[in-house]
């Protein structure tokens, strides 16, 4: 006996079966997916790049990168194919997800993303999602918001700081070749060196952003016996994007890896809650003039120094908390250990590098913060592989009302031309395009420092930290950190690439010089020999 029902489909007082409006259904999302896809067809002003999916939304990001599909590293995987023709191309999926334009122009990256108060693009939410788990906070942020954000956090990266990082980056270094058990070694080998760039940035995170007690030997541990602050963040990081598209109930599954995850995500939200509580009491107990230095602390001064609509809640400073302790040590790990992978290939850089530290600090003396600006050399061979590698990747915004861009022409053409952009466009400026568009490099794809000796610490030139006023807050933090840190290492080992048996430096190069793309872009495992020098 066959059990069959009907039902009414409201409006149209038509009796039918289900298995009918399920066709109805599927012919109705068929129909949608082609108006969707004629419509990012019809744009007649830019080259188009057809594809599966959609590549920073389900299921794209899932998929790797092929002939069919684009995934979440396309964009490094074609960078030198992409915008052969045009600086910017439209993306059609032909399956799933909405088209959109993306392009490796900085101009147009300046005009969607000027941070005004009347701006005719929003960050869409889809974009800040990553970073919204634990709290609104500067980077997920637009608009008014944003500068609620930005005038609490500002007071927060100054001088003092920065004097800070200094000092502490000197004696992290100290005490990384004493725990190492570097002294009295003439060659190191390091299979990867992200282990101990990870280490610093997180040490020095630790003590001058938020003031705990630090050390290479002994880095922050949980009071309760729990797990490590450090280990949950590593964890955190590792799978944060991958919690954020899966359904929530997965992460309750009783899976060793899933409860590890779980509790990585529960110790991170108490850490945050609590220093929040902790640092507001400090504040509140300080002697005027005395308070500390860390970024964290004066964060918070910050926020209780405001009132009313300025002053963020605690969510929204634990929010800023997390996006300090994410980015502000993967991003500057992931370009110094993409730093010491260039020096390995080219010695004649480090070389020339090795001549400039010498020359400024000495062979025997600690460097001293007075020192930064006279090593641009070191500063300028972690600001090219950080734009060979740029950290944020991309940069997404959207049209709420119908807008125009202008559009510089090619390269060797005077003038530009005005676009017409509707509303409801995305728009992703492709920060890996952006670094190797010849526009604005002389041979992109050359590892070359000298592009950016003698520039300003904070010159807009160097993109790769983004520009205007939503460059990241950062910058000064992570290149007062590496060239510190470069000076002193730099002066005592000689680094080198661990080779396979018959390899060259550069097949060495090619098959270690690859990204790899979580939230954030960096440089896969680096395995590095460090050969003392005898400077005299």
């Amino acid at each position: 006996m066959v059990l069959s029902a009907q039902f009414t489909i409201p409006l149209l007082g038509v009796e039918t079966e289900p298995a009918t409006i399920a066709l109805v259904a599927l012919g109705f999302l068929a129909l949608r997916r082609v108006f969707r896809f004629l419509k990012g067809s019809r744009s007649a002003y830019f080259p188009k790049v057809y594809t599966a999916f959609q590549p920073f939304a389900l299921p794209g990001l899932l998929f790797p990168t092929t002939a069919w599909t684009t995934g979440l590293d396309w964009h490094w995987v074609r960078r030198e194919q992409t915008y052969a023709l045009n600086e910017t191309v439209n993306v059609v999926p032909v399956l799933s997800g909405i088209p959109g334009l993306w392009t490796s122009n900085m101009d147009i990256g300046r005009q969607i993303a000027a941070g005004g108060h009347r701006s005719s693009f929003i960050k869409p939410e889809s974009a800040s999602g990553a970073f919204l788990s634990w709290g609104m906070n500067l980077a997920a942020s637009d608009g008014a918001m944003w500068r609620k954000h930005r005038r609490v956090v500002g007071p927060a990266f100054g001088i003092d700081l920065y004097k800070l990082v200094w000092a502490q980056t000197v004696q992290t270094y100290r005490e990384m070749i004493g725990v190492e058990g570097w002294k009295d070694k003439d060659t190191v080998d390091i299979p990867v060196i992200q282990r101990i760039t990870l280490k610093l940035a997180f040490i020095l995170i630790s003590t001058c952003g938020f003031g705990f007690t630090s050390t290479w030997a002994t880095p922050p541990k949980a009071a309760d016996g729990g797990m490590p602050i450090q280990e949950a963040l590593k964890l955190v990081a590792d799978t944060h994007l991958i919690s954020l598209v899966v359904p929530k109930w997965l992460m309750h599954l009783p899976i060793p890896s899933v409860r590890k995850t779980r509790i990585a995500r529960e110790r991170m939200a108490k850490f945050m809650q609590q220093q929040v509580s902790e640092r507001k009491a400090d504040v509140a107990a300080a002697v005027e003039g005395n308070t500390r230095a860390d970024a964290f602390t004066m964060l918070v001064k910050a926020n209780q120094d405001e009132s009313g609509k300025y002053q963020l809640d605690d969510q929204e400073v634990a929010g800023n908390v997390f996006l300090f302790m994410f980015a502000g040590h993967e991003t500057t790990a992931h370009s110094l250990a993409g730093t010491l992978g260039f020096m390995a290939i080219h010695e004649e850089i480090q070389d020339e590098i090795v001549e400039q530290i010498l020359s400024v600090v000495g062979p025997d003396r600690d460097p001293e913060f007075d020192d930064y600006s006279k090593l641009d050399k070191v500063l300028a061979i972690f600001y090219e592989a950080a734009r060979m590698f740029p950290a944020g990747h991309a940069l997404i915004r959207e049209a709420i009302e119908d807008t125009v861009l202008t559009i510089p022409n090619p390269v060797g053409e005077e003038g530009s031309k005005t676009i017409p952009i509707p509303k409801g466009t995305q728009v992703t400026v492709d920060m890996v395009g952006v670094q190797y568009n010849p526009r604005y490099f002389e041979d992109p794809h050359v590892y070359k420092p000298s592009r950016w000796y003698g520039l300003p610490t904070d010159s807009e030139l160097f993109t790769a930290f983004s520009v205007g006023p939503r460059a990241c807050i950062g910058r000064r933090f992570a290149t007062v950190e590496a060239t510190c840190f470069l000076a002193l290492l730099l002066r005592d080992w000689k680094v080198q690439p661990i080779l396979r048996n018959g390899e060259s430096k550069e097949a060495w190069g090619a098959r270690v010089m690859d990204a790899h793309i979580v939230l954030t872009l960096g440089v896969k495992d680096i395995p590095v020999r460090l050969v003392r020098r005898k400077c005299t």
